[in-house]
């Protein structure tokens, strides 16, 4: 099970490694209303989904397109989670799919938290980093 990374009064941080490449996958939670968001369905689909039923998440986040961190997305889609990709990215998913679009500078409410979506190609054309509102947090993929 993934284990309690960060926390303060608002948000805690959990993370996981999955994968044949040791990829981290994070859960955002709100502590005040406990929803929360997956950062990168990379891989073992069984145990994201085991963790997201645990936290009370409703969506996924894809901070890029590679196939390292997109392993797990057609099971959390076909489990009812939403996946979002920046358009530049989408095309990447195109046989693993995706529900939403994210644009730069877009901020994503999680209860009471607030995600800022930042363009920051290079790793892939679409590549985006989400900064958590009033913490030292990003993170990058």
């Amino acid at each position: 099970m993934a284990t309690l990374h960060w926390q303060n009064p608002d948000v805690e941080v959990h993370k996981l490694v999955v994968g044949p490449v040791d990829n981290n996958v994070f859960v955002v939670r709100c502590r005040h209303t406990g929803e929360a968001v997956l950062i990168d369905a990379a891989n073992e689909h069984e145990r994201l989904l085991e963790l997201c039923t645990a936290l009370g998440v409703r969506r996924v986040l894809e901070t890029h397109g590679h196939w390292d961190h997109i392993q797990a997305v057609p099971a959390m889609r076909e489990a009812g989670y939403e996946v979002a990709v920046t358009a530049l990215d989408a095309p990447r998913l195109k046989e693993v799919g995706y529900d939403v679009l994210l644009d730069d500078k877009e901020v994503i409410e999680v209860g009471r938290v607030r995600l800022h979506a930042l363009h920051t190609p290079g790793h892939t054309a679409g590549s985006i980093c989400f900064q958590v509102a009033g913490t030292p947090l990003l993170f990058s993929g």
